[in-house]
């Protein structure tokens, strides 16, 4: 895969189902390693051509909307998930010390690097990667 970020998008943009329904884990509360609340599955970012989920869009602080923080976290950062909760293997402040999202911005093949490297996981189009789906239960 050459151009990764091309390839990626939200997925309430589309009408785009991941190939595992159970990885749609969009509205529920997210937990750190240690079961400390980081934020909520707002939205998933899929891969186009595999359907693939490669990140969980997390939102977390604000007041009805306002002065909430977006991030992305790596589904490779999945540890468990149940009906209510998916719990990932960071601290929440290792998620909150992250790059922060804006789905408005044009996200470069750059950022999705970063945000791999930010969380220590190899990216999902280097050699030998393997998907870790279907998450973890």
């Amino acid at each position: 895969m050459n151009d990764a970020a091309h390839t990626l998008v939200r997925m309430t943009d589309t009408d785009l189902t991941p190939a595992d329904p159970d990885d749609d884990v969009r509205g529920r509360k997210v937990v750190d390693r240690n079961g400390d609340e980081v934020g909520d599955v707002e939205g998933l970012i899929i891969d186009q051509e595999e359907r693939r989920v490669r990140f969980l869009e997390v939102g977390s602080g604000g007041f009805l909307g306002l002065g909430e923080k977006k991030q992305l976290v790596p589904v490779d950062a999945i540890i468990k998930v149940d009906d209510d909760v998916v719990q990932i293997s960071q601290e929440r402040t290792h998620v909150a010390g992250g790059p922060v999202y804006d789905p408005e911005m044009v996200v470069e093949k750059r950022y999705y690097e970063d945000l791999y490297g930010y969380y220590d996981y190899p990216p999902f189009w280097g050699p030998g990667y393997t998907y870790p789906g279907p998450f973890r239960r």
